[in-house]
């Protein structure tokens, strides 16, 4: 459903003749389309789940681009690649406030016993398969880091 709904954009945007949207939705297309050949699913397909992974994937990549364009001083390609994140974030689902995954991380934390710092990877894998792609990993990284260290 996710990639009849990109296919869509992608026809609405060629009607409406803008570039800007029709060449991210082809990259992210692309995209998909390499993961389903890298994954031997070119037949069936991706799920939705595994569309919305790819999307992640693409996103975070627009933002360390972004941040790698600032250190470099290009400002117009920083801007151009997180007006594009933004446009990749309209297919993601939206995502979890600080707040929610701290209250994750500290029931997750409190089921366990006797936290330490080398347990902070499997703190981040219960957490992650409780919010799915509804949080950053990045971001539960940091809560979980911050909370261990506390």
């Amino acid at each position: 459903m996710l990639k009849q709904q990109i296919d869509k954009d992608i026809k609405e945007a060629l009607l409406s003749k803008d570039q800007f949207t029709v060449s991210t939705l082809r990259g992210l297309k692309s995209a998909i389309l390499y993961e389903e050949v890298s994954l031997n699913k070119r037949d069936d397909g991706l799920d939705d789940e595994a569309i919305i992974s790819v999307i992640s994937k693409e996103s975070k990549k627009r933002t360390e681009s972004a941040d790698l364009y600032k250190k470099g001083g290009n400002e117009q390609m920083a801007d151009k690649e997180l007006k594009e994140k933004t446009l990749l974030s309209k297919y993601l689902p939206e995502q979890l406030g600080d707040d929610k995954i701290q209250e994750i991380v500290d029931e997750v934390m409190n089921s366990m016993q006797d936290v330490t710092i080398k347990d902070m990877g499997k703190i981040i894998g219960l957490v992650k398969s409780k919010t799915g792609s509804a949080a950053d990993g990045s971001k539960i990284s940091e809560i979980v880091k911050n909370r261990i260290n506390s």
